[in-house]
């Protein structure tokens, strides 16, 4: 957690997982929902002044966020980015192939992944248009057995997130399945395979 206080973090996301169900019970839209939860991580979670540590940010480089959904459509064939934010317009609903990557290595493993510094991974893939991330978290959204898609927040800055980051983000994913599917979840993901 580096300076973070450990304490008021988990206070901060216990709080803020209680104020989004009765968000989510108002909310029918299916994005609209998700949005709502990748919302609260990008708020939520990093270490917001990783940034200022030597070495954090390469020459040219500043600290900023993404976090959204890549969800599987029926079919697995690949992932579609919804409920974006941080990520530039013109890449909602971006497409990638299912086994591109550390979201493929999660697809596959249906085990949360936490990727402290990504220059220690030689096997990265650059996904965000206009910037490789430094750091990223992935959660996948299970049910019944099924790998439905993952929760995931990236930052520039390396070592922006930490253990304690990846457990919330889990508890959010977790959420974030439930309401897909209270909101007929099987035909939004349909929707995605166009």
């Amino acid at each position: 957690m580096s300076g973070r206080d450990l304490a008021a973090f988990q206070g901060a996301a216990f709080a803020r997982l209680a104020a989004l169900g009765p968000a989510l019970a108002d909310t029918a839209e299916v994005e609209a929902a998700l949005s709502l939860v990748s919302g609260a991580v990008f708020d939520l979670l990093g270490d917001r002044e990783a940034h200022l540590a030597p070495g954090a940010l390469k020459a040219g480089q500043q600290q900023f966020f993404v976090a959204g959904f890549f969800l599987v459509p029926p079919g697995a064939k690949g992932h579609v980015l919804v409920a974006e934010h941080g990520f530039p317009a013109e890449q909602h609903r971006l497409r990638i192939p299912i086994d591109i990557g550390h979201p493929g290595q999660v697809y596959a493993s249906r085990q949360p992944l936490m990727l402290a510094d990504t220059d220690e991974h030689a096997d990265f893939k650059q996904i965000l248009k206009t910037a490789r991330m430094g750091s990223a978290l992935y959660a996948p959204l299970l049910r019944a057995d099924a790998m439905h898609g993952q929760l995931i927040m990236a930052a520039q800055a390396r070592h922006t997130f930490s253990a304690p980051d990846l457990a919330v983000l889990r508890g959010f994913a977790a959420l974030a399945c439930e309401a897909l599917f209270a909101r007929n979840g099987e035909t939004f993901l349909a929707s995605l395979t166009g």
